[in-house]
Formats: C-alpha cells, sequence, structure tokens
C-alpha cells in the first residue's frame, strides 16, 4: 500500500507566489550556475487570418496582367456587340470596368489603394479601345480594307479625330461608372472576403 503522506520523490511541489510578490518561476538576478542548462521555447506561430489564407499576397504585377488582358476582351466585346447592333450601348463601359476589377482583383489579391488605381485607369483604357475598335471597324467596312490595313494607317492625329467624331457628351458618364467599377472592384475587400 501506498503512503499517501509521503511524496512521491518524482513530484516536487512547487511554491505558491505570494500576493504581489515575484514569481517563484522567475530566474534569480546573477549569472546562471556553471552547467545550468538554458531552454527557450519555440518562438509562436502567426496564425493566417481566413482573409489572408483566402486572398495571399498581394501581387501587382500579376494584377495588371490580368487587367491588361481583361481590358482587351472588353474592348472587343464592346467593339462585336456595338459593329453588331449598330449601335453604341453606353452600358457597355460599366461592364468593361467591371470585367477589370474583377480580373485586378483575382490575379492581383491587392488590399491597397494602388490596385484601384490600376483598375480605374485599365478600364478607361478598356473603353477608349473599345470605341478605337469600333470606329476602325466602321472605316475598315467603309473603305472595303482589312482592319489590319485600317490601323497601319492610324496617325495619332487621324486617331484623335476619329476619337473625336464618335464622343458624345454622354460618354464621359459611362466612362466615369467604368472608373467607378474598376477602380472598386480591383481592391479586395476584407468584409466581404471574410
Amino acid at each position: 500500500m501506498v503512503d499517501e503522506a509521503r511524496p512521491s520523490p518524482f513530484v516536487r511541489t512547487l511554491p505558491m507566489p505570494k500576493e504581489g510578490g515575484p514569481s517563484p518561476f522567475a530566474r534569480p538576478p546573477g549569472p546562471r550556475p556553471a552547467g545550468s542548462v538554458v531552454t527557450r521555447s519555440a518562438p509562436a506561430k502567426q496564425v493566417a487570418t481566413p482573409v489572408a489564407v483566402r486572398t495571399g499576397p498581394q501581387n501587382l504585377p500579376m494584377g495588371l496582367l490580368a487587367g491588361c488582358a481583361a481590358a482587351a476582351v472588353g474592348a472587343a466585346l464592346w467593339a462585336g456587340i456595338t459593329v453588331l447592333t449598330g449601335y453604341q450601348i453606353g452600358w457597355m463601359a460599366v461592364g468593361v470596368g467591371a470585367l477589370v476589377g474583377v480580373a485586378v482583383r483575382a490575379a492581383g489579391k491587392g488590399r491597397t489603394r494602388t490596385f484601384g488605381i490600376l483598375g480605374a485607369a485599365l478600364a478607361l483604357g478598356g473603353c477608349l479601345a473599345g470605341n478605337l475598335l469600333t470606329g476602325a471597324v466602321v472605316l475598315a467596312r467603309h473603305w472595303n480594307i482589312s482592319l489590319v490595313a485600317v490601323f497601319t494607317r492610324l496617325t495619332p492625329d487621324a486617331t484623335a479625330r476619329l476619337m473625336a467624331a464618335m464622343f458624345s457628351p454622354m460618354d464621359l458618364l459611362f466612362y466615369a461608372l467604368a472608373i467607378w467599377q474598376g477602380y472598386k472592384l480591383s481592391i479586395v475587400n476584407d468584409r466581404l472576403s471574410a
């Protein structure tokens, strides 16, 4: 039978700290005794937040590449729909802005204003490219030449005149909406992704 009054040699009772006094586990001041072993605890792991796990690191070059590709696709869709219907639909600008913004956010995973500015600039560029491409297709049909031939003949002056001929004051509203969509959708919103 084990005597419960006598503690086991393998168990040591630790002194309880006095109220407001130093911890009994604190190392006493002064040099360490010779032969003492110093143990260090492992650094605490940083736990990634759910947002950081989903979004990953920010990548501006990937956001730029994806945004350029989306702007090119949006411009081609804009020109194709305009040529097929015979009408310039202003809401296409909003679609281009949204497409660019989503592409920049998905590839760049940016949480700073820089990504928003990138998305806004690329959205505006996609809208302008869509208008220019539409004008080039109309000229190619009018002159009965290939689209490549139209682009080889476009000088900066001729491009400015073509864009001015196709411009309407209402375009400013749709360009502004495209810029806003490109800006807003390019930035990862932590509240929505959590």
